[in-house]
């Protein structure tokens, strides 16, 4: 079997998908949610990116990312799962203490891979985008995309805060 090839060597947008290690639903609770978001904001920042869109789910999270510079996805995506993975764990120890009663404290917050489609086109952005905005429609978790609160989708529609930083690439 071949390896997956990761392309980041040219300025286009990334859809990014990565999932809760063995699609735990560790994103049940606001808080780990409130740690993601954070942490997505602080790399952002930390690499002059910017967020198209994002939606975070009960064991998964979507992301379109872009960086004005290439070669930037990896370590991208490496600080924000490390510094989220840690924030969440310390969450846990502290207030979900339960949970961590029922795994190996050695077994991780995400699992170690992601999946990264490169966008070339405007069409393939809004395409992925609306994808991101209706999957906790599709999963029962709201009526509207707009209703769920933890995406990027009240922004497209209503310009309401979402706590992150929205951008569209040049």
């Amino acid at each position: 079997m071949s390896e997956r090839k990761i392309y980041d060597d040219e300025l286009f947008a990334h859809f990014i998908t990565f999932s809760c290690y063995k699609r735990r639903r560790l994103l049940d609770h606001d808080q780990p949610k409130r740690i993601v978001l954070g942490v997505l904001c602080e790399q952002l920042q930390r690499q002059s990116a910017m967020c198209v869109g994002f939606a975070l789910m009960p064991d998964h999270v979507h992301a379109i990312v872009w960086f004005p510079r290439t070669k930037q996805l990896s370590r991208f995506m490496h600080g924000w799962k490390r510094r989220s993975s840690y924030g969440i764990r310390k969450w846990q120890e502290q207030v979900d203490f339960r949970y961590l009663q029922q795994t190996s404290p050695k077994e991780p917050v995400w699992q170690s891979k992601y999946y990264s489609f490169e966008i070339y086109s405007n069409q393939k952005l809004e395409e992925k985008l609306r994808y991101i905005h209706l999957n906790p429609v599709r999963a029962g978790l709201a009526e509207k995309a707009v209703d769920w609160r933890w995406s990027s989708a009240r922004w497209y529609e209503q310009q309401k805060s979402v706590g992150v930083p929205l951008g569209w690439p040049r």
